[in-house]
């Protein structure tokens, strides 16, 4: 019961992009830590569709391949019945906490702590705190694009900061949301150290002997930012000066700040860690731009399409549901008449469910005062509807890279493996022999 493990969901960073940065001079001695006691590579799925975050963390949480596990889109893991090394590791008799694992359900007895990502309808554990950064995280994220917050989300976060970070980080963190303002990539960088704060105080509390902590703002950073990056030398891949200036380096501030994290990690004694990204990024080959519906709900209304709820998703994704299969049909072959300018689908994929629908905004050029989206009875202004998100400067790969401390390293999978095997060093480490 001694047994400690802290596990670092570290979505998506490319550690060969690190390495460059520290062969440039840059200063990152924690990242330069792992490296130089060893890092193995993982790998994902095959095909460019199904390399996906919401695909290979449930293939971490499982032990299970794409093909196995069947979880395609980002929140369905509510309908899976695959078990997941959170609740294996509870019922050996290991207590355990986790905060925003990515597609991941809580389905254990009692944790010490759970808090789902914003984007899973799972239930986060029952205590007072969890519950009010769960709503606010979501609420949050979900309206990332639009930068808004509403009055509630302030308040939980402000009592979460108050309740769960040491004052001693008070100063430093007031700071840095201050030198967020009007810089979208420092607010996601805020909201990660908010989070790793709020895990480290719940890890000392709680003291479980397996903890999850799932961080995002580096893959949504190299998705938004990767051409102002010092090590992309291509002089086509720049993002217009209307969208960032060349002066700065988002890429390498958000090495920064994981590299602080990781160095205060490195120090914990008695406790073993693993880090993964699961998947990583490189550049994007073009421009492509990316929006979100500012009102899903008046979108599809205005459209005169029927609908039970819609839910919104991450980024372009939203869930439609219907009251019955044929109403869904209906509105699939509606929305798939939707054009832009006449010319172009507004939604190139659409997933019909029976009586849901998943939808992704797939328009990839700029929107503009001049761009319409109509159908056959409906003209209106495309621009009204949505909100810019960002512009696509990084792409999903294969490869992923992974740590183990030295005393889980035994049991850390050959280099090259399929991503699921770091499931088996967990349950490996605890003993822990499972028949699926």
């Amino acid at each position: 019961m001694k047994k400690k493990l802290i596990f670092i969901e570290l979505n998506e960073i490319n550690f060969d992009v690190v390495s460059s940065y520290i062969k440039r001079g840059k200063k990152l001695p924690g990242f330069n830590k792992l490296i130089s006691n060893g890092i193995i590579t993982t790998n994902a799925e095959d095909e460019y569709k199904n390399i996906e975050p919401w695909i290979q963390w449930p293939s971490v949480h499982t032990g299970k391949t794409f093909k196995e596990h069947k979880v395609f889109r980002l929140g369905d893991f509510v309908n899976s019945s695959e078990n997941q090394f959170f609740e294996k590791v509870e019922d050996a008799g290991f207590s355990v906490g986790a905060i925003s694992p990515m597609n991941a359900t809580n389905k254990m007895h009692n944790p010490a702590y759970f808090i789902p990502d914003p984007w899973t309808k799972t239930p986060c554990d029952r205590s007072f705190f969890s519950k009010s950064i769960s709503n606010a995280i979501s609420q949050s994220v979900n309206d990332n694009s639009q930068s808004k917050l509403t009055l509630k989300t302030i308040v939980n976060l402000v009592l979460a900061f108050v309740a769960l970070v040491k004052p001693a980080r008070f100063i430093p963190m007031f700071k840095f949301a201050i030198r967020s303002i009007g810089k979208p990539w420092r607010k996601a960088l805020f909201l990660d150290m908010l989070l790793y704060e709020i895990h480290k105080t719940l890890h000392k509390r709680k003291n479980p002997n397996f903890s999850i902590l799932f961080l995002n703002a580096g893959a949504h950073i190299q998705h938004h930012y990767f051409f102002n990056s010092i090590v992309i030398d291509s002089p086509e891949l720049k993002n217009p000066p209307w969208y960032i200036k060349n002066t700065y380096d988002p890429i390498f501030e958000m090495l920064k700040v994981y590299d602080e994290m990781l160095l205060d990690l490195l120090r914990l004694s008695g406790t073993e860690i693993i880090i993964a990204t699961g998947l990583s990024q490189k550049p994007f080959s073009h421009l492509k731009f990316y929006y979100r519906f500012k009102n899903h709900s008046l979108f599809l209304k205005e459209f005169g399409i029927k609908f039970a709820n819609v839910t919104p998703r991450m980024t372009r994704d939203f869930l439609i549901s219907f009251t019955s299969e044929e109403e869904a049909l209906l509105a699939e072959q509606q929305l798939s008449n939707i054009l832009v300018d006449n010319k172009v689908k507004l939604f190139a994929e659409i997933d019909n469910r029976g009586k849901e629908i998943f939808v992704v905004l797939t328009y990839p050029f700029e929107i503009t005062s001049n761009t319409i989206v109509s159908d056959s009875k409906k003209t209106v202004s495309l621009q009204d509807l949505v909100t810019f998100v960002a512009i696509k400067n990084g792409e999903h790969q294969s490869k992923g890279f992974a740590y183990f401390s030295n005393g889980i390293s035994s049991f850390a999978p050959p280099s090259g493996n399929h991503v699921s095997m770091i499931h088996n060093s967990v349950l490996d480490f605890f003993k822990i022999r499972v028949n699926d």
